[in-house]
């Protein structure tokens, strides 16, 4: 769906006061409610013109596409497209688009995802009407913005990895290869195809790789290695 009218271009923006200059803003959102509230809070704002909404992943692009708002606001749990894939297929097609991702929780693994894939801000669902619009003040003018909780929980991972890097635990070369395809989804047979080595030898290297980062299942590797840049979110 599309909100206020499409525009064939971008048009001069004046505030209500008739001063600075309007954020144009484009929300995407497929719960209806939650698009409502978003509305209202953007709407009530001297400082922001809500351009267009969309409640599906390629309505989104084709709006994106043709306005070119200064900032997405993006609620990441979307149905029909995967928010992270959106994120990239909009910063793919414009690699200065502006996204700010609104999820349920202060998740680390899906915050970095969204800051890997291009996003600019992550806000909480939970977060009040103030923060929304700091958060689009921020993004809009470049910045990256996260709410308390999620700076806190990107601090906390950076120190984890930072405390995992030691010399004793460093991963061999096979080691890591036998990561980036565990985290790939593909399986010790699999991977023992690919690296021309035995299925026993790649459940040796997975025992291995446990035990130096002290992970225990292959959900744990993974988000270790998206956050190691060892794989793609």
């Amino acid at each position: 769906m599309s909100s206020p009218a499409a525009r064939p271009g971008r048009q001069p923006r004046k505030s209500r006061s008739g001063g600075a200059v309007r954020i144009q803003v484009m929300l995407v959102c497929d719960h209806r409610m939650l698009r409502e509230a978003l509305r209202g809070i953007l709407e009530k704002s001297g400082d922001i013109e809500l351009v267009a909404e969309a409640d599906n992943g390629a309505a989104a692009l084709k709006l994106a596409r043709e306005l070119v708002p200064d900032v997405v606001v993006m609620d990441i749990g979307l149905e029909s497209m995967s928010g992270l894939e959106l994120i990239r297929r909009m910063f793919a097609e414009n690699p200065g688009i502006k996204v700010l991702g609104i999820a349920t929780l202060a998740d680390q693994c899906m915050m970095l995802q969204m800051l890997q894939s291009g996003a600019r801000g992550y806000l909480a669902r939970s977060a009040g009407s103030e923060e929304l619009l700091r958060g689009i003040g921020a993004v809009a003018q470049g910045e990256t913005y996260l709410f308390a909780e999620a700076a806190a929980a990107l601090v906390d991972s950076l120190r984890d990895r930072s405390l995992r890097r030691t010399p004793g635990k460093a991963l061999g070369r096979r080691e890591r290869e036998v990561l980036q395809l565990l985290a790939s989804g593909k399986t010790s047979a699999q991977i023992a195809k690919t690296l021309h080595i035995a299925t026993g030898t790649v459940d040796v290297h997975r025992r291995s790789i446990m035990r130096k980062l002290d992970l225990h299942n292959v959900a744990d590797l993974t988000r270790y290695a998206i956050r190691e840049g060892l794989a793609s979110a």
